[in-house]
C-alpha cells in the first residue's frame, strides 16, 4: 500500500494584487479538482494576513502529486502568479503512512 501524500503551502502576493489573481486561482482549483487522483484541494486567503494564500492538498500517492505538478494547467498558473507579483512560495509534502484517527 502506498502512502497518501499531504501538501501544505503558502504563496504571498501584494494584497492589492489578490483581486487580479482570483480568476486564475479559481481556474487552478476547478481544474485540479477534476484531476484523477485529487482527494482534496483547499485554497484560501488568510483572513489575518492579507496577501497570503494557503494551500492544503491530499493525493492518494506521490505519483498522483507528480502528475498534478506536470499537468498542462500548472504552467499558466505559474505565469499568472509571477504576473501578480508573487513574493514568496513555500510548499512541503508529507507521506501519510498511518490510518486516520478521528478527533
Amino acid at each position: 500500500m502506498s502512502a497518501k501524500v499531504a501538501v501544505f503551502g503558502t504563496l504571498r502576493f501584494p494584497p492589492e494584487n489578490i483581486e487580479a489573481l482570483l480568476p486564475h486561482l479559481k481556474q487552478l482549483v476547478e481544474t485540479t479538482y477534476a484531476q484523477d487522483g485529487c482527494i482534496s484541494y483547499y485554497v484560501g486567503e488568510d483572513p489575518f494576513d492579507p496577501g497570503l494564500i494557503r494551500f492544503s492538498e491530499l493525493w492518494p500517492d506521490r505519483e498522483s502529486l507528480n502528475r498534478h505538478l506536470q499537468a498542462p494547467h500548472i504552467e499558466p498558473w505559474r505565469v499568472a502568479t509571477r504576473a501578480c507579483g508573487l513574493m514568496e512560495r513555500v510548499f512541503h509534502s508529507y507521506d501519510i503512512v498511518a490510518e486516520p484517527i478521528p478527533v
